[in-house]
């Protein structure tokens, strides 16, 4: 019983090959794109007086975009994160 690690292994940081391959991985500029043109189709099938679908597609713009924000901010951090580290060993080196 002390070994729970069969539960759920995705707790424990276990990703299976085939989920990890499966995982679409758009970059950012895809996801600006994609949220840019989910605007555009929403304003134009509200100005063809399908409001209803209109306000449903133009209401996916907003996660969209903010995606494509939170990938490219982690993404600088994590670039910041290991240019620090590579400079901490650096000097680390040469002590």
């Amino acid at each position: 019983m002390e070994n729970l690690n069969f539960i759920n292994p995705l707790l424990h940081g276990i990703v299976p090959e085939e989920i990890e391959n499966k995982v679409l991985n758009f970059s950012s500029k895809q996801l600006v794109c994609a949220g840019v043109g989910t605007l555009i189709a929403g304003a134009l099938l509200k100005k063809a007086g399908h409001q209803k679908t209109g306000a449903m597609i133009a209401g996916l713009a907003l996660p969209i975009l903010a995606t494509a924000v939170y990938k490219k901010v982690s993404q600088k951090a994590k670039d910041k994160k290991a240019n620090s580290d590579t400079e901490h060993e650096s000097v680390t080196e040469h002590a």
